[in-house]
């Protein structure tokens, strides 16, 4: 189903948290808990959820075209490479959230990111081993039920940091967890809180806490 197609559907039920802007509407219906195996996109979520840290989520989605015009659409080769001429050229653009601190660890990161690269194959290979069986269809009913962190965040959150990553903390973790799909939290009522139990939503395969 296209995005267009599935976004536009009248009369379905989705969580609360999407309703009332188009942007989170779409954002809910065509990306959130969807499995993210790409390593591009991995980035770009572990960056804006990085930026997202002190903001609302609606923000940063509302930038996120400003993030990938800035970031040379999040390639970490490239990110790597900032300068400090860069560094000012970025806290001068108003289409982003100029704080030199996560300007600072999206160039950390990205060094990071391609150090996992490295020694797994691909990030990808890395983070999905934290995913536990968070892909079981949602039992929740509520906001509510829905964590702030879990165990498999906390050790998400330490094996990020222990290899040089920033702005990781477990609460960042699995929000990161619930945007690239690794958990599924869309509430029982729902109409994508039941995801089909196939190969292509598992770790490796092909085939909210929204603040």
């Amino acid at each position: 189903m296209k995005k267009t197609e599935r976004a536009g559907q009248a009369g379905l039920k989705r969580c609360a948290w999407a309703l009332g802007d188009p942007v989170l509407l779409e954002y809910h219906d065509t990306e959130w808990g969807v499995p993210e195996h790409d390593d591009r996109k991995l980035f770009e979520f572990l960056v804006l959820e990085g930026v997202q840290a002190g903001l609302s989520w609606l923000t940063v989605l509302k930038k996120r075209e400003n993030y990938r015009r800035a970031f040379d659409g999040f390639d970490p080769q490239r990110i790597a490479q900032y300068d400090s001429k860069k560094v000012r050229s970025l806290l001068a653009d108003a289409g982003i959230i100029r704080n030199r601190a996560k300007i600072a660890a999206a160039i950390g990161n990205a060094n990071a990111f391609l150090a996992v690269q490295r020694e797994f194959g691909s990030f990808d290979a890395f983070i999905w081993q934290f995913a536990g069986d968070g892909r079981k269809a949602s039992r929740r009913r509520t906001l509510r039920q829905i964590p702030a962190r879990t165990k498999e965040s906390d050790r998400m959150s330490e094996a990020l940091k222990s290899r040089g990553f920033k702005f990781v903390g477990s609460t960042i973790c699995y929000a990161y967890m619930q945007a690239v799909g690794m958990v599924n939290d869309h509430l029982t009522y729902c109409f994508r809180g039941n995801p089909r139990a196939d190969n292509q939503d598992r770790p490796g395969s092909r085939g909210v806490n929204r603040r």
